[in-house]
């Protein structure tokens, strides 16, 4: 606290509170790895901190690192900067297609996506994820529906935000394919690629075939593995030369042509060196879920707890409580006391959901369950009496 984070310093400002426990916004309470900090520390101590250039070392770093990491081959050609995937995502929304243009989301889903569309005048469509036994898939025969009404973009959360799926293989291809028929650019935001739990591998997209790579761009970022969100750096991976110099001419219409210094050591830093790190992290990530997922089944069996099989991001059946939207989110911060980002932020399909971070301590989490509980139970004995 007191260093102007948005998690923590910023409770009042987005929920009215000071004393919640904060579980919302998508970072980590773990600090980055030691070799970063090092590194940092390193170029602070330089003193000059005059414009800067993202370097050959840089951009080999992440080619390495999606090799390493995901046995996928690019090309350093293919690389292109953002300040942030958000940023990404709108760069690419403006530039590839037109005002009342229709793009394809697949809620309940990370709520910038909506947000890049609507407000540059673009027509969101909906391919709402099909919900049964506490699982999450693709409502293939719904999107194909959509897909044939013209839509010029699909954006792609892979993993899923907040859902927490790592789509399969399989999955990607049948989105692929029909993307393919209607000639759909695919927009794959990959920021969590990284954050896989055991037993499950990401695929990224551009890796499927080379048909989906030259009609794809993938964003991703060191940003949500390390935990340097406020470092402002982002990749966007473009195999399409033509698709990469539309991309590189709006980019420099809006003035994102630089970069920061830090970010871009931070990130080579983080590939390089970061495997044992992140390694260690999703063991700590996976014994959390774990927990949570017991305390709840035994103390709170009214919500239940989609398991995801990515990310640190966990996703909330609140329904059974029987709150409506507004309601449930004064449940959460004025009885639990918890920060949460509120289901239906992602969504009407979101409703009666809520999403927890879980990169966090141990016993932070643990106090976070106990309020919850005691929460629960006050709301059982109110409706009740």
């Amino acid at each position: 606290m007191n260093t102007d984070c948005a998690k923590w310093d910023g409770l009042e400002g987005r929920f009215g509170v000071k004393d919640a426990i904060p579980m919302w916004v998508a970072d980590m309470d773990f600090m980055s790895p030691q070799p970063v900090i090092d590194q940092l520390k390193k170029r602070v101590e330089h003193g000059i901190f005059g414009y800067t250039f993202r370097s050959d070392s840089y951009t080999e770093a992440i080619v390495d690192w999606l090799q390493r990491r995901h046995h996928t081959t690019i090309e350093k050609d293919w690389l292109c900067h953002s300040p942030g995937v958000v940023t990404a995502l709108n760069t690419i929304v403006r530039q590839f297609t037109e005002p009342g243009d229709k793009i394809i989301i697949q809620p309940p889903v990370y709520y910038p996506f909506k947000m890049s569309i609507e407000q540059h005048g673009r027509e969101v469509v909906n391919n709402p994820l099909k919900f049964a036994e506490g699982y999450y898939t693709i409502d293939f025969e719904d999107l194909e529906a959509k897909a044939a009404l013209g839509a010029k973009l699909l954006i792609l959360c892979s993993p899923h935000n907040p859902i927490g799926r790592v789509w399969s293989r399989a999955e990607l291809e049948q989105l692929g394919h029909i993307c393919q028929k209607y000639n759909i650019l695919v927009v794959a935001d990959e920021i969590h690629n990284d954050l896989i739990y055991k037993d499950y591998v990401h695929t990224p997209f551009l890796s499927i075939s080379e048909e989906f790579a030259q009609h794809s761009i993938t964003c991703i970022a060191a940003s949500k593995t390390f935990n340097l969100a406020g470092l402002q750096t982002s990749t966007v991976i473009i195999p399409n030369a033509q698709l990469r110099e539309r991309y590189l001419q709006t980019l420099q219409t809006t003035g994102f042509i630089g970069g920061n210094i830090f970010g871009f050591l931070a990130t080579e830093s983080a590939y390089r060196d970061g495997d044992e790190w992140l390694d260690q992290v999703l063991d700590y990530l996976k014994a959390n879920l774990a927990f949570l997922t017991a305390y709840f089944a035994e103390h709170i069996p009214q919500i239940k707890v989609i398991q995801p099989e990515g990310t640190y991001l966990v996703w909330l059946d609140c329904r059974e409580l029987g709150l409506d939207p507004q309601s449930l989110q004064e449940f959460a911060i004025k009885q639990a006391r918890i920060a949460f980002d509120e289901g239906f932020i992602f969504g009407t399909e979101g409703e009666g959901f809520n999403r927890i971070n879980i990169a966090c301590p141990r016993a932070l989490l643990e106090q976070a369950c106990k309020n919850i509980e005691q929460a629960v139970k006050d709301h059982i004995n109110s409706q009740v009496a």
